[in-house]
């Protein structure tokens, strides 16, 4: 998904394994080997995607992903759908892999390889951070936005 495109992902799958195996002796931490392979597949896939013309247009307002706000009754309520009343568990569950898996490909190209080291993948704040060549708080707050679109997504698709 970090790639875009499933012909691009093959590519740079290959190009990472030759990668790993041209550079295994260059590894100085073992017990990090994969943080080191992710290492290496982002700078592929970046690769990849800078003969590509598809780039992320602009930042993200975080004023754009937030909740919906209802004012009546004189406070605060954010609106959030209720899922709990939706028939078939098993069902639901395959669909909303399907929508998950859409929103976190729909994300722009700035997000979506935080979303998929620190959620799917479960690496930590540090790790993701070194993989992406970015700071801790830039992964924060990446990830924090990333969330917030998914979620606004999954929102849409149960309302």
């Amino acid at each position: 998904m970090m790639c875009g495109q499933r012909e691009d992902a093959e590519e740079v799958a290959q190009e990472t394994l030759l990668k790993v195996f041209e550079s295994f002796n260059q590894l100085r931490e073992p017990a990090r080997v994969r943080p080191w392979v992710f290492q290496i597949a982002r700078n592929a896939c970046l690769m990849t995607r800078r003969r590509s013309v598809f780039a992320p247009s602009r930042e993200l307002s975080l004023d754009d992903l937030m909740p919906d706000i209802d004012h009546s009754g004189g406070h605060l309520k954010l609106q959030i759908a209720d899922w709990s009343g939706l028939p078939d568990r098993r069902m639901l569950q395959s669909e909303m892999r399907q929508v998950l898996d859409l929103a976190i490909r729909e994300l722009p190209e700035n997000y979506r390889p935080v979303i998929l080291l620190r959620d799917v993948e479960e690496l930590s704040t540090g790790d993701t951070a070194r993989i992406l060549d970015l700071s801790e708080d830039v992964v924060k707050t990446r990830l924090h936005r990333a969330r917030l679109l998914v979620r606004k997504k999954v929102d849409e698709y149960l309302t």
